[in-house]
């Protein structure tokens, strides 16, 4: 048969529906056996496809339903019937638009094939984790054959599909999920390992398919990154979990197996970089945690290093090292290490190792850190562009640096480092000089970042106005000059109200000399402004 482009979009439609159902999972194969009859029977009615992008058909089945099949993205397909999910009218409509391309008879029996395999399955000894349960009763602890039973379970589902979509990935990947914890330990302890062997495991295998699928960085990030994410955020969960249980030396071996692959995490594929390095962060601080494997995973970065070819990238390895390096003492190394990398790489890490050095209040180490933090910062912000991904940014890292410079004392480090990151810690810097009582600067800054005068909050003008009100003058005579600049009649009634309110603030300091000397030479200076001049007597800040 010729391939055009709706042949193409239903063998891909069909692929997706084998993908959501299963032959082996009974509710499937009812449903699949219901939609086949609806089928048979002829009850299909009026099928139309619209741009070789989407089905439209009418099924008479006990009410009539209307459904729509969108060939791309199945989940977004719909059925007028109060089913959920993709329903056997769906099912009906697929096998009538299906037998256009290709035999109904033989999809059903090919999507029936695994069914049949399943007992030839446990002679391989490729079981799912969710067949051994079946074969075995409750699967006993065995490191092994929980990776084996992940890896099958993964590929099965998610690594032997000719489908091309990304937006297929989270919809196949929670399928699997559920299918491994359905098979977990009953034990609790246990059951934590087991989720967390998963978690790397999981990780890995879908960090490599997303490099063999050539999905980019674009796709991943608009389609699944999320999975990577939960991910990350579940391991942090169990982490927290597991370490506030008294361990059982069973799990010894188990941590060390774990401990070997982690490694891969750093040079199992060049995507999902910051993802993979967090991973792997997390597993050393939290479970792998004697001197030796640390030593040892210090001697297998060096070596893994040495082998790396030219098209690799070294960057994860080398993180790699500087956190294995800070978990041992060895600063020297690890800041030695640091100093290889370019700003634009290195900064973010810098304030994960602030952040989690402070916590075990090491602080001389901690200082160390920070001042080259401070030092490359401004080439790290320069490159991450944008005034929003700045602002969340710096927030973060004063957020990391301020335990330090409290508990040493060192308000100096901690204005450095607002210095070198304005304007986007202009609202921290702010706060801090007002509370400080160090007005002068305060207004400094708000004649460097450009706020006008009645944008600033009305308790602060009025608390500086008492105390020092000297510290206003330079606001009001920016904020009026930049009115005056714009040149149009309601930006000069703006400019007078501000200038009014320099006239009452020059009475109040006594400078009434200064106060008629300014206006004389604004006056003189803008002679040919009629309407700002018009503005001005009618306030009668000039004589008419």
């Amino acid at each position: 048969m010729e391939s055009t482009p709706a042949s193409e979009k239903i063998e891909l439609f069909s692929e997706q529906v084998k993908e959501l159902l299963h032959s082996s999972v009974t509710e499937d194969a009812k449903l699949v056996s219901k939609g086949l009859m609806l089928y048979r029977q002829g009850l299909v009615k009026q099928v139309q496809i619209f741009h070789d992008e989407k089905v439209t058909s009418t099924v008479q089945d006990v009410t009539p339903c209307y459904v729509k099949l969108i060939l791309s993205f199945l989940s977004e397909s719909s059925c007028s019937c109060p089913a959920e999910g993709f329903c056997r009218h769906q099912v009906a409509t697929f096998f009538a638009v299906y037998a256009r391309v290709g035999s109904v008879a033989d999809w059903v029996t090919d999507w029936r094939e695994p069914a049949r395999e399943q007992a030839a399955f446990s002679t391989w000894g490729m079981q799912t984790a969710k067949d051994l349960v079946k074969a075995n009763g409750v699967m006993k602890p065995d490191y092994s054959r929980w990776v084996q039973s992940f890896e099958v379970s993964f590929d099965t589902l998610l690594a032997t599909k000719k489908y091309t979509s990304p937006y297929v990935i989270p919809e196949l990947f929670g399928i699997y999920e559920r299918r491994v914890h359905a098979s977990a330990p009953v034990e609790q302890e246990w059951r934590l390992l087991y989720e967390m062997v998963w978690i790397v495991v999981s990780f890995r295998k879908l960090a490599v398919l997303s490099e063999q699928l050539e999905h980019s960085e674009d796709m991943v990030k608009r389609a699944y990154l999320h999975v990577f994410q939960n991910l990350l955020e579940d391991a942090h969960e169990l982490a927290v979990k597991i370490g506030v249980q008294s361990l059982p030396f069973a799990f010894d071996e188990f941590i060390e197996k774990l401990k070997d692959d982690a490694f891969d995490l750093l040079t199992c594929t060049s995507g999902i970089e910051n993802e993979r390095i967090y991973l792997y962060r997390l597993l050393w601080v939290q479970f792998f945690k004697q001197k030796s494997w640390r030593e040892a995973e210090v001697g297998k970065i060096r070596a893994r290093l040495k082998e790396l070819h030219d098209w690799e990238n070294p960057a994860p390895l080398m993180v790699a090292g500087i956190h294995i390096n800070l978990l041992l003492g060895d600063d020297e190394a690890a800041l030695k290490l640091v100093g290889q990398f370019e700003d634009r790489v290195i900064v973010p890490y810098l304030v994960y190792w602030i952040d989690y050095l402070s916590q075990l209040k090491a602080w001389r180490r901690v200082g160390v850190l920070i001042e080259m933090f401070l030092q490359k910062i401004k080439g790290y912000l320069e490159e991450l562009g944008g005034y929003h991904s700045c602002v969340a940014f710096v927030r973060d890292a004063l957020r990391a640096v301020t335990p330090y410079c409290a508990e040493t004392d060192r308000v100096d480090l901690l204005e450095r480092a607002l210095l070198q990151t304005l304007p986007y810690s202009f609202r921290e810097y702010e706060y801090m000089l007002f509370e400080r009582g160090q007005y002068d600067r305060w207004g400094e800054l708000q004649a460097f970042v450009g706020l006008n005068f009645y944008d600033l909050p009305k308790e602060r003008l009025k608390l500086i106005e008492k105390e020092r009100p000297e510290v206003l003058l330079g606001m009001l005579h920016q904020t009026a000059q930049r009115e005056i600049d714009q040149k149009n009649r309601s930006s000069y009634r703006l400019a007078v109200r501000h200038l009014k309110k320099l006239r009452t603030l020059y009475k109040k300091l006594k400078r009434v000399d200064d106060w008629e000397y300014f206006m004389e030479t604004l006056l003189d200076r803008t002679k040919r402004l009629r309407a700002f001049h018009e503005e001005c007597k009618r306030s009668k800040l000039i004589e008419s």
